[in-house]
């Protein structure tokens, strides 16, 4: 992996390191904000609930103008300026205590996310050129990485005081701005393709843009069937640890099962990924695999259905399985199926942007699965009251299984007509072969 990592320019090297650090660093603090929030500083839940809300409002409302801005004004000042304001914004949240200013930090951390993640991806898919998909394989080894030791660094520091992991997180970026500003070539959307050049590229004003991108109807298409990944993959955070819990209480027992599928999932990719994409990239085409990966993840559900269907004897020595094995493979399969979609994912967007403005078609892409997650989070959590309610546990794992199904089968239809490969229908290619 450290060859094919070196195989590339200096500027995709420094990025991965980047993605690496950015997730360390944010990691590292936000499991422990809520805690912090309601625990040292007393703050009702609808406050807790407001501070994390406004965070995720104003990074995926924003996703749209940072890809924009990306593309007007090059890559690499989005970058900085991102890490910069998360800087500011990580070092508030641990020097105040006034709700006010809790919010305006928080605000501040998720729009440094809405400026440097479409930036970040954009310069990625430039600078890679026709490995795209394998760069992104790389890139989701070191984004899984952050997230795996993120929270381990963060137990330590804030078993100390929660004050320093906010201070070391916003070091880490602060160290991060400064590798940038030094390292990092500048890179300008104008200079990602002839496309782009031909029609103006960042000289069109940003109305026009945005009309044009809402016109690709293919780009839309996508975006809301992958949505449904997402909602998927989020069932790591939702369903998966409720599920532990209903099954195997609130003790020890249930925090050590739930961090062992957030383990599991972060150690299968970093050890899996780029040898999952070789896979896929030999034996089939790109919109075959988005459509594999996306049945793989809804899948996923279907050993949590049959144990909800299958009558088990209670308590004893099945209370113990019963709550780990099904919600461990549910998280095995759904870091497969991720593994499987996410390269050839954000090379469709690349492919379906014509190579002009992509940072602003991540922008919007990013926009549209975070209200996607929110509506389907919400979704879920009715689906899981329900079940509890009406005794009807399948319930919540055949809807999520049914949607997974489902957005395949959407993802087979736009590959089959051609809609996934702008400006040619794709050609069948038979599977090649294992040695």
């Amino acid at each position: 992996m450290l060859a094919q990592v070196r195989s590339y320019e200096r500027s995709v090297q420094l990025l991965m390191v980047n993605q690496f650090t950015i997730n360390l660093g944010f990691y590292m603090l936000m499991p422990y904000l809520a805690t912090h929030l309601s625990g040292s500083l007393g703050l009702a839940g609808w406050a807790v609930g407001l501070v994390l809300g406004v965070r995720n409002f104003s990074q995926q409302g924003m996703f749209l103008v940072g890809g924009t801005l990306a593309d007007r004004l090059g890559y690499k000042p989005l970058i900085i300026a991102g890490c910069l304001l998360r800087t500011a914004g990580f070092a508030t949240l641990g020097l105040v205590d006034s709700l006010p200013a809790l919010l305006a930090a928080s605000a501040a951390t998720g729009l440094a996310g809405a400026l440097f993640n479409p930036a970040v991806r954009a310069y990625v898919a430039v600078d890679a050129g026709e490995r795209r998909v394998e760069a992104f394989a790389l890139f989701n080894v070191f984004y899984q990485a952050g997230i795996l030791l993120g929270p381990l660094v963060g137990m330590v520091l804030t078993g100390v005081d929660f004050r320093i992991t906010c201070l070391v997180a916003a070091a880490v970026f602060a160290v991060l701005s400064a590798v940038q500003i030094r390292s990092l070539p500048a890179r300008r959307a104008d200079g990602a393709g002839a496309g782009a050049r031909a029609q103006g590229g960042a000289r069109e004003k940003v109305l026009a843009q945005w009309r044009g991108i809402l016109a690709n109807r293919p780009f839309l298409l996508f975006s809301t069937v992958m949505t449904g990944s997402y909602v998927l993959s989020y069932q790591v955070y939702l369903a998966l640890p409720l599920e532990v819990r209903r099954l195997g209480g609130d003790g020890t027992f249930a925090a050590a099962a739930t961090a062992a599928l957030f383990a599991v999932s972060g150690l299968g990719t970093i050890l899996f990924q780029t040898r999952v994409t070789a896979w896929c990239k030999a034996r089939t085409t790109p919109g075959r695999a988005l459509a594999w990966g996306l049945l793989t993840m809804g899948a996923a559900f279907v050993p949590l259905l049959l144990a909800a269907v299958v009558p088990l004897p209670d308590g004893g020595g099945w209370r113990w399985p019963t709550a780990v094995v099904p919600p461990m493979l549910a998280a095995v399969l759904l870091a497969l199926g991720t593994m499987i979609a996410y390269p050839f994912e954000m090379d469709t967007l690349v492919r379906l942007s014509g190579d002009r403005l992509v940072a602003t078609h991540y922008g919007l892409y990013n926009t549209i699965c975070g209200i996607g997650i929110t509506l389907g989070n919400l979704l879920t959590g009715m689906a899981l009251d329900a079940a509890r309610g009406a005794g009807a546990a399948a319930l919540p794992w055949f809807s999520l299984a049914a949607l997974g199904l489902l957005c395949a089968g959407a993802l087979f239809g736009l590959d089959r007509s051609g809609r996934l490969a702008p400006g040619a229908r794709p050609a069948r290619t038979e599977p090649v072969k294992a040695a």
